[in-house]
């Protein structure tokens, strides 16, 4: 797909752009094209006119993500400050671009005094992304708060699609393929900033006692199963500390996946599916993938061996 074949944008186009700068486990390889858009306009007008056998996949903060080392073919949509306003529309309504922080939208509905968002306080992501994924954590989940959010599909059209539509599930949605969530509207309740600065705190101090927040990791790897937890699983399984060329099984947090230094995506993806093996093998459960595994695998890979903890 050469230059000259692209619609032309007001915003930013960047070919061959390494992606793993704008991924937490800051591994991978290059999207063909990285586009930027400079508004809502100008990335309907880029869709609409693009060839419609070209993929498109929508990027946030990078933090749910494995974008495997051949790198992503087609375009990756990155939405900047232009789409992570958030504003308040009525009482207990906030209007979110699709680019806006979980960090943002939290801070923004307390000082609104508006509660029920405080778990968002906790998803490492964007708007766009955990509405597509119905993020979730401490018991709340993005179907709790959710009014409707407005997509710009693959075709450049606009749609506002209500909840109901998403037919939310655990971590899923039904957003359609190539669809960039450019604004959600989140409801909650009348609450107070103190009570809800302090319910953040709670959950910020948590995150930190239990989570390797402080590495390259990617967040929760696996779904939790419908009975157990998956940490407890792979724990039993025998995989805490586990590694496997560059990447590990976290010591503090064995659903967490790190790049210790140098892995590739193939070491953590790799990884993932010996915990994932070995999970099946000791306790009959087939571990689901939480994590968005993206893109083409890189050339033969060198086997690396799988170190015991």
């Amino acid at each position: 797909m050469m230059a000259d074949a692209l619609p032309r944008v007001a915003g930013k186009l960047t070919e061959h752009a390494p992606l793993a700068r704008l991924v937490w486990f800051k591994a991978g390889g290059a999207a063909q094209w990285l586009f930027e858009p400079k508004n809502l306009a100008d990335l309907q007008h880029f869709l609409r006119d693009l060839e419609p056998d070209v993929p498109v996949m929508a990027l946030g903060l990078g933090s749910n993500l494995i974008v495997r080392d051949g790198g992503v073919q087609g375009v990756v949509v990155r939405l900047g400050k232009a789409f992570a306003k958030v504003d308040r529309s009525d009482e207990v309504t906030l209007e979110c671009g699709g680019g806006a922080s979980g960090i943002l939208v939290s801070s923004t509905a307390r000082d609104a005094g508006i509660a029920s968002l405080e778990f968002l306080r906790s998803i490492p992501g964007t708007v766009g992304g955990f509405v597509r994924m119905n993020g979730g954590a401490y018991g709340s989940e993005v179907k709790d708060i959710l009014v409707d959010c407005d997509v710009v599909l693959r075709s450049g059209e606009l749609v506002t699609l209500p909840v109901a539509d998403l037919a939310y599930t655990y971590r899923h949605s039904a957003l359609p393929l190539g669809a960039t969530v450019v604004a959600a509207r989140f409801r909650g309740r009348p609450g107070d900033p103190v009570a809800i600065q302090a319910e953040m705190d709670r959950i910020s101090a948590s995150r930190e006692a239990s989570q390797p927040l402080r590495t390259k990791t990617g967040g929760s790897t696996f779904k939790n199963p419908p009975v157990e937890k998956a940490w407890e699983l792979v724990d039993r399984a025998g995989c805490r500390g586990l590694t496997l060329g560059g990447a590990q099984v976290s010591e503090k947090h064995t659903n967490f996946l790190i790049n210790t230094g140098a892995a590739t995506s193939a070491d953590i993806e790799s990884l993932g599916e010996e915990v994932r093996r070995r999970v099946k093998e000791t306790s009959g459960v087939e571990l689901e993938w939480e994590i968005q595994r993206v893109g083409m695998f890189a050339g033969a890979q060198k086997k690396k061996d799988v170190g015991r903890p």
